[in-house]
């Protein structure tokens, strides 16, 4: 599975479990570790939970290695590593407090699907293409 489709992937299943505010951060520049950062809000410790089980599941039938999640005990942020993306499910207070987003450069990537629309929606934001461009 190639990183476009294991970051919709994820995206997906995010979804799926009706994830707030998803970002989805290129990181090869800035890091040799892995390629993508997904940022995720959930409304509670146990939303954050199911949507790292989520994450996990998907990945897991698809074919894919779920490397490990952390954070699981207090679910105020859960961290799904999965090698070339790494996922974090937070609550808004943690996710405003941490503000992963500018640590990760602030340049969110838009999946295909959004990339038609995303000058209309948010014609405010820089955007970064999928292929890494």
């Amino acid at each position: 599975m190639n990183i476009e489709e294991l970051t919709q992937l994820v995206v997906n299943a995010l979804d799926d479990v009706k994830a707030k505010d998803i970002k989805v951060f290129n990181t090869e520049k800035l890091t040799d570790q892995f390629e993508r950062v997904v940022i995720a809000s959930g409304t509670s410790g146990r939303q954050t939970r199911a949507l790292a089980f989520s994450v996990s599941t998907s990945v897991k039938e698809a074919g894919g290695d779920v490397i490990g999640m952390e954070g699981l005990d207090s679910g105020e942020w859960v961290l799904v590593d999965l090698g070339q993306i790494v996922v974090h499910c937070l609550q808004p207070a943690v996710r405003e407090y941490y503000n992963l987003e500018e640590i990760w450069g602030g340049k969110e990537i838009f999946m295909k699907a959004n990339e038609e629309c995303a000058s209309r929606l948010m014609p405010h934001r820089e955007t970064v293409k999928t292929d890494g461009e």
